[in-house]
């Protein structure tokens, strides 16, 4: 079901409804995502995501520390396998230790768990030290470093711990002491491919000086009153004062600020304190202010260079990359409109005004990352609506749609408070442009309103004034809307109330795309999704522009110089799998077609494997609504299914209802439960396999019907929208069958060839991970994990579900091992064995983040699972959407029929990683917009994959994704843990509305604190039923 909204009517305020979550852009979360796996039809373009169901081999070791996967090697307990000349990764600031050939004779003393693959988790690994491994006296310290499991792996074993020279004894290091970090490419990339094609990448190469130094220096400023906080317009107003008033010792133009606590300098500036005075003027007192800076770290650009050609790859470069972003981001930030990361224009063209305050800017988001081929700057397009700067009044004017008759204001009061309340203004009446908050209006009109006037020098005694005569003796403005309230700008709970006259919006505040009107929802998103051509020359503008983060003079101070030509690169297309469907009750062979898009149709064939429904029931929520449901709709699906190769008989129940029933959760749990009894009651003990419900439009009620079905009976649901039945037709039916089928357990589409990579006596499980986050305005609601795994081998395409809540925003997941225990006992009851090889896939994880997913989620899986005697080997691999790369066709001939790179395009050169294990797949057709890679990321690898078997298998998984007949964008693990994590997001929203909890706006995020730790009830919200533990009920 798609999210959206509209503003319902200027004069009557913000409504919720239409818009659309999006399910082009490659993704689907924000406008500016490029395109993606868009359609509905089962001919080749079935809607994919959309949150709801409404509408539609062994490898020799050497060199690199790898290891003959089907070679049994003993080892010790969660130990790696031994390893011939492994690419040993180093310690920080620590010397290179000398890299020692494990002899054959060594001596190894071990305990090895019970298990598939005959390997343990890291918690205790083996360090031989033999005759020819001399430890230097003078060292006073040991780093031992080892690559295990196609994995790097740093130790820091205590002096104790040290093998003398003449000790063959094997050490064990605790796993206290040992942290993972991501492996490295294990080969030089693929070679496979059924054409190569010629790309543009959004990559520009940064050309560096490596005599260059980038010095960083921390700051410090604090007011007369050392406790109270220096708001980020007054740190800006130092620092602008004391290097203005300095140039010579500051120079602008050799350093840039983060506007907080870090100055990045070209040239050596002077440290210690400074006293900055603001002398007093007719509106403010004097202030004084202390500025203190220190030298914290001298970043030295040829670090970086070495790091990026191999030579340090234990140097991190986090250090680095953040000084050279913020001199990257300096120029733009003084000519464009920031918003967190991104830049975006101040003009906006005709095209680009919605017509009610509100218009769309252009901009754009850059990285700077290390690449194979050096620095690269990474430059993405992207449009965001924003409250246009101006008069608070004016705004008003056109949002409500007053057209010049202020005296509406009085009926849309409420509706103005709930706009305004959070927006930042700036005041004309005086010189000071800081920005101030709206806390809310006034209780009492401008022309009512009285207050204490009290003498600052105590001559006189206080005396009643209006807020009219103060402005006109004081400023010498008259008040011209008396019949307003003003703007309460006032903070720390203490009033300071200005007229909405002298107030301004300030710029870059952004409008929520889900509030827009259906039409301006739609030209934003046709704005944003623009094709590849004109992405590419958007791209190619702001890379120019002097106001770019290659325009001024800054970046050239820092011995920086950026190549305004994007990155050409060769990238291989994969074949396409064979796929196996059905006809006529047998399976048939089904290729898909490139010339298609790789996509297939269902015209003539049916689902590799049809359920049978003989128990299954209809609600209809329309009965007493003008969009009823279409009276043959059911007969007319039942007869799709069946042609499709289901078995779907007629319904035991049918029940009718009103849509107001889904806004009343105990009305509708009770008509829920009247579906169970009657069926029950009727055929003989029955419980319905699937609900199909019919609703007249999208409604909140939808989320509602969700947790109760979901969690409280155990009910498979089915909704559709009576509109969308009536004017989808066959293509509708079909898609809301393929949808059926799966929830009951039935197989849409499976491989005719198995996966390749693995052995027949494997028994492979695949996991994905993902965790849905609270919108950034929300201080209080609960992070969401889900963590799906597949039931069945070697198809791969049935999952169970697991939903989770966990603190507000935290990203790593609560009890990951015990979870995936579960999941892996769900596999063994469906298939009655036990994986030997699990293939986790981790979404929504950023680079930073890569040390938590390795040290604290993937220990804690192997941990848990050596506990119950159980060690599966295990290969972890990131999922990454979030990323600004895009690649564009060179010539015509290189891209598909939209313009956009062909389904199946990979590349593993140039502007990946210099030495780690990742790699861009674009497995989908991009229909609508930009096409948008997924950006795969290996960290850890047990199963020995090359990069042409990891490729592969993704890109073969991407085609068994049940909701629709072509390749999707995404891995399906990963797609799926995405869908349910959403799914988990509606059941809080659900039970949230059911409770009346309703966040205030603007609550401060010390109210997140109460919330920092789940009850059992909250935990009880998420729970599923037993009898969907084990179903796809979420697709």
């Amino acid at each position: 079901m798609e999210r959206g909204g509209y503003r319902g009517g200027r004069a009557a305020g913000r409504g919720r409804g239409g818009g659309g979550r999006g399910d082009g852009g490659g993704g689907g979360r924000s406008y500016g995502a490029g395109g993606g796996d868009r359609g509905r039809g089962y001919v080749g373009r079935g809607s994919e995501r959309g949150g709801g169901d409404l509408g539609t081999r062994g490898h020799s070791s050497s060199g690199r520390g790898g290891y003959d996967r089907d070679q049994q090697l003993p080892q010790s307990q969660w130990g790696p396998p031994p390893v011939q000349g492994g690419r040993g990764t180093q310690l920080q600031q620590q010397p290179r230790p000398q890299v020692v050939q494990q002899p054959q004779q060594a001596e190894v003393s071990q305990s090895v768990a019970g298990g598939g693959g005959g390997r343990g988790a890291w918690g205790r690994k083996l360090q031989v030290s033999p005759d020819t491994a001399t430890v230097p006296p003078s060292a006073p310290s040991t780093v031992a470093v080892s690559e295990t499991a196609r994995g790097s792996e740093i130790t820091n074993p205590m002096p104790s711990q040290v093998a003398s020279s003449s000790d063959k004894k094997v050490q064990v290091v605790s796993s206290s002491s040992a942290r993972k970090e991501p492996m490295k490419r294990p080969d030089k990339g693929g070679v496979v491919a059924v054409r190569r094609v010629n790309l543009l990448v959004n990559h520009f190469q940064v050309n560096i000086n490596p005599q260059s130094v980038i010095r960083h220096y921390d700051v410090e400023i604090k007011g007369e009153n050392p406790t109270k906080k220096v708001s980020r317009f007054e740190l800006s107003m130092v620092r602008d004062k004391l290097f203005t008033d300095n140039p010579h010792e500051f120079p602008f133009a050799m350093t840039a600020y983060d506007g907080q606590k870090n100055i990045f300098s070209a040239a050596e500036l002077p440290t210690g304190s400074y006293k900055v005075d603001f002398p007093k003027t007719d509106e403010t007192r004097a202030r004084s202010y202390t500025f203190t800076i220190k030298q914290v770290n001298e970043l030295k650009l040829r670090d970086l260079k070495e790091y990026m050609t191999g030579g340090a790859s234990s140097f991190n470069p986090r250090d680095v990359l953040q000084g050279m972003d913020v001199v990257m981001k300096e120029h733009p930030s003084k000519c464009m409109i920031t918003v967190g990361k991104s830049f975006f224009t101040r003009e906006t063209e005709r095209d680009e005004d919605f017509g009610f305050g509100v218009a769309a800017a252009k901009g754009y988001r850059h990285t700077l990352k290390p690449t194979a081929q050096g620095l690269s700057l990474c430059l993405d397009y992207s449009v965001l609506a924003f409250r246009k700067s101006m008069s608070v009044i004016e705004y008003l004017n056109l949002y409500f749609g007053w057209r010049g008759d202020l005296r509406r204001f009085r009926n849309d009061r409420r509706n103005v408070e709930k706009e305004l309340t959070g927006l930042k203004v700036t005041v004309t009446h005086r010189k000071n442009k800081q920005k101030l908050t709206i806390v809310g209006l006034s209780k009492e009109d401008t022309k009512d309103i009285k207050f204490d006037m009290i003498d600052q020098e105590g001559n006189e005694p206080p005396r009643k004034t209006s807020i009219v005569e103060y402005f006109r003796i004081k400023y010498g403005r008259d008040i011209v809307h008396k019949d307003f309230p003003c703007l309460d700008l006032g903070k720390n709970g203490r009033q300071n109330l200005v007229p909405m006259e002298f107030c301004v919006l300030v710029e870059g505040q952004i409008y929520p795309k889900d509030d827009l009107d259906k039409d301006s929802a739609l030209w934003l998103k046709k704005l944003s999704l623009v094709n590849p051509r004109q992405r590419k020359e958007n791209i190619l503008k702001m890379i120019d522009s002097k106001n770019g983060p290659s325009g001024g003079e800054i970046t050239g101070n820092f011995g920086m110089e950026v190549d305004t030509n994007m990155t050409r690169v060769e990238g291989r297309v994969l074949k396409a799998p064979a796929l196996k469907l059905a006809e006529r009750g047998r399976a048939v062979r089904e290729e898909p077609n490139p010339r298609q898009n790789n996509q297939w149709n269902l015209m003539r064939k049916g689902v590799t494997r049809g359920s049978v429904i003989k128990h299954w029931a209809v609600l209809d929520f329309t009965a007493s609504e003008r969009n009823k449901m279409p009276y043959d709709f059911v007969d007319n699906l039942i007869k799709r299914c069946w042609t499709l190769g289901m078995q779907l008989d007629a319904p035991i129940v049918y029940k009718s209802s009103r849509m107001d029933t889904l806004s009343n959760a105990n009305a509708l749990e009770e008509l829920l439960r009247n579906v169970i009894d009657e069926a029950h009651r009727n055929h003989g003990g029955a419980r319905p396999t699937l609900i199909l419900c019919a609703m007249s439009g999208r409604v909140d009620g939808y989320k509602t019907l969700k947790w109760i079905a979901e969690t409280k009976l155990g009910l498979v649901t089915q909704c559709f929208l009576t509109g969308s039945a009536t004017r989808g037709g066959d293509q509708y039916r079909a898609n809301l069958a393929l949808k059926i089928n799966a929830k009951v357990g039935g197989s849409n589409v499976e491989l005719m060839d198995t996966f390749s990579f693995f052995r027949k006596d494997d028994q492979v499980m695949f996991i994905g991970a993902d965790v849905n986050h609270p919108a950034s305005r929300d201080k209080m609601s609960p992070s969401i994990v889900a963590v799906v795994g597949t039931l069945n081998w070697p198809e791969a395409n049935r999952y169970a579900a697991r939903v989770i809540a966990q603190p507000h925003r935290k990203e790593e997941i609560e009890g990951f091992g015990e979870t995936c225990l579960e999941l892996v006992k769900a596999h063994v009851q469906a298939t009655g064995k036990r994986p030997n090889k699990i293939v986790i896939f981790r979404d929504g994880v950023s680079d930073g983040q890569f040390d938590m997913v390795l040290n604290v989620e993937l220990l804690d899986v192997k941990l848990t699972f050596e506990k119950n005697g159980y060690n599966p080997k295990i290969t972890v691999i990131v999922a990454q959407k979030r990323h600004q790369t895009r690649f564009f066709p060179a010539t015509d001939n290189d891209g598909s029929d939209k313009g956009n790179v062909p389904s199946g395009t990979v590349v593993d050169t140039k502007v990946i990683h210099p030495f780690e294990y990742d790699f861009y797949l674009c497995s989908h057709h991009g229909g609508i917009g930009t096409s948008k890679p997924t950006h795969y990321y290996t960290l850890w690898d047990e199963l020995g994959f090359t990069s042409d078997q990891v490729q592969k298998l993704i890109f073969e998984m991407c085609f068994t994704f049940t909701r629709c007949t072509k390749p999707v964008s995404l891995v399906p693990p990963v797609y799926y843990a995405d869908m349910v994590a959403y799914r988990g997001r509606m059941y809080h929203e659900a039970s949230s509305r059911e409770k009346n909890i309703r966040q205030p706006r603007g609550a401060s995020s010390s109210l997140a604190s109460s919330f920092s730790s789940l009850t059992l009830d909250d935990k009880a919200i998420f729970k599923l039923h037993k009898e969907l533990e084990n179903v796809m009920f979420f697709v």
